[in-house]
């Protein structure tokens, strides 16, 4: 009992101080609407590198992950770690620098916003923010569901699972109303630069005690040989390619990470950021994947549904050390979550409430901003009560669902020849054909192409994607007669 107490407070400790950072942006935040979703498009180098490191490193990173590898071997670092280390910094520069621009010069605070202008069209702009929130609530979700999950699993049961999901989100719902981007950039680089050292801590002192890496992979290598062949099992090069491809491009479509373009305070700062980044995803993954190989071969047994970290850190460190670290954990669900409730509601309120209600001034879309923090919150928190998949299949999903976005809205940024039906098509098609893979038994989850059928099944995401591509250039050709006042349109996104 005394135990279970002291893990509680080291969490319930490091939340109020992550609160109290809240605080102090609030009273340094001004009550614009600009100022609230994009701290008045300010933030510097450090700040913008380690609050997008911690938006993107959540439950799925942080536990999915580490489970992956204890159940597959190590090879996600591929997926994770190397690949979308490098492609997403490459999309940062692609995607990202041409956002910066155009956000500068029109005042853009949503990816709706910025290409519905481009095009003239308030149905687009709806349709981005719908596509967006859709898949959002299920990734806050997981957040939520993995909040819940370390907690009752560092407690052994003493907190209840909805108990750890609940308190998190009422806690993320009080300081994100509260901060708005400033807090939360200023909390994520907290919990950023937190939850790194604590994983690095981690792996010198389990590795410690087992008496160093060689001897824990020496262990894994007898207890399941199969965790250290290259290529084996699961990871064929079109899965590795697959889930690289389409978590990059979907990462530059979250909303709480697509809206961090538009932020940086110089041109300068947004370069340094993005050649920053493949090396602190590295510094992060490693770790934590080969922690979650290694405990494999340590005799660690975790069930279906089950995170491996927690169980882990029970058995080799300190009760006092393993809540640190799930606190760093529940860190990086935070600070992905309060980001997604934040850049959630600025496109609820920014893109759909605007486009109904007219008038509408900046203190008073701030405001239904804040409320829209608390509905998709508790909507999410209700959802995740019922545990609908594992972290692992949640955040595939909806990675899946937000990659759909990219190659049309890339098509946008760089060819004035694009038009609305163009767009129409390319994300309705690419959505529509995506969602039925999801849930319609009779359209296959997995494609072997025809000129590459020796490397295995590629994923409905990555022909999605495709398909999106092909529509929005072929709808466009066909319907250049329209192309006239979208290309004139075109010419603001092109400022430099």
């Amino acid at each position: 009992m005394a135990e279970t107490a002291l893990q509680l407070g080291i969490i319930l400790g490091y939340l109020l101080l992550a609160l109290g950072v809240g605080v102090v942006a609030y009273r340094l935040t001004d009550r614009t609407a600009e100022d609230y979703f994009l701290a008045s498009r300010t933030l510097g180098t450090v700040v913008l590198l380690f609050t997008t490191f911690a938006t993107l490193l959540s439950a799925f990173t942080f536990f999915g992950g580490p489970t992956a590898a204890y159940r597959a071997g190590p090879e996600w670092i591929l997926v994770m770690g190397l690949m979308d280390g490098v492609l997403f910094g490459l999309l940062w520069y692609v995607i990202g620098y041409k956002q910066w621009l155009v956000g500068k010069v029109n005042g853009y605070v949503t990816l709706g916003e910025m290409i519905g202008d481009r095009f003239g069209s308030p149905i687009l702009r709806v349709l981005i923010a719908g596509i967006s929130l859709f898949w959002l609530l299920p990734y806050v979700m997981l957040q939520q569901q993995g909040a819940g999950t370390a907690i009752a699993a560092l407690t052994q049961g003493a907190v209840p699972y909805w108990v750890g999901a609940g308190g998190i989100t009422l806690f993320m719902i009080v300081y994100v109303v509260l901060s708005g981007m400033r807090g939360v950039a200023w909390t994520d680089t907290l919990q950023g630069l937190f939850m790194l050292g604590m994983i690095w801590v981690a792996v010198a002192w389990i590795l410690s005690v087992v008496g160093g890496p060689g001897a824990a992979t020496a262990e894994l290598a007898a207890a399941s040989p199969g965790h250290l062949t290259l290529g084996g099992g699961l990871y064929t090069p079109a899965y590795v390619l697959s889930t690289a491809i389409s978590i990059a491009f979907g990462v530059t479509m979250f909303p709480q990470v697509n809206q961090r373009f538009f932020v940086a305070g110089s041109k300068r700062v947004l370069k340094r950021t993005f050649a920053l980044w493949p090396v602190l995803v590295i510094l992060l993954f490693v770790p934590a994947f080969m922690l979650g190989a290694w405990a494999q071969g340590l005799g660690i047994v975790a069930g279906e549904g089950e995170n491996v970290l927690p169980l882990l850190l029970n058995e080799y460190t300190p009760a006092w050390f393993a809540a640190l670290v799930v606190a760093g954990a529940v860190a990086a669900m935070m600070s992905s979550s309060d980001s997604m409730l934040l850049s959630g509601s600025s496109y609820l309120t920014r893109d759909v409430y605007r486009q109904v209600v007219s008038g509408v001034t900046e203190r008073r879309e701030a405001l239904v901003g804040r409320m829209g923090v608390v509905v998709i919150a508790l909507l999410s928190f209700v959802a995740s009560l019922f545990q609908p998949g594992t972290l692992i299949d949640i955040g595939e999903t909806a990675f899946g669902g937000f990659a759909q976005l990219a190659l049309p809205v890339l098509v946008a940024l760089y060819w004035s020849g694009t038009t609305r039906y163009g767009m129409y098509a390319g994300i309705g098609g690419s959505q529509l054909f995506y969602l039925g893979s999801v849930f319609l038994p009779f359209v296959p989850a997995g494609y072997v192409l025809p000129f590459a059928p020796g490397l295995g099944g590629w994923s409905a995401s990555v022909v999605g994607m495709g398909l999106g591509l092909l529509l929005t250039l072929g709808v466009s050709v066909a319907t250049g007669h329209a192309a006239g006042e979208d290309a004139a349109a075109y010419q603001r996104l092109s400022a430099d």
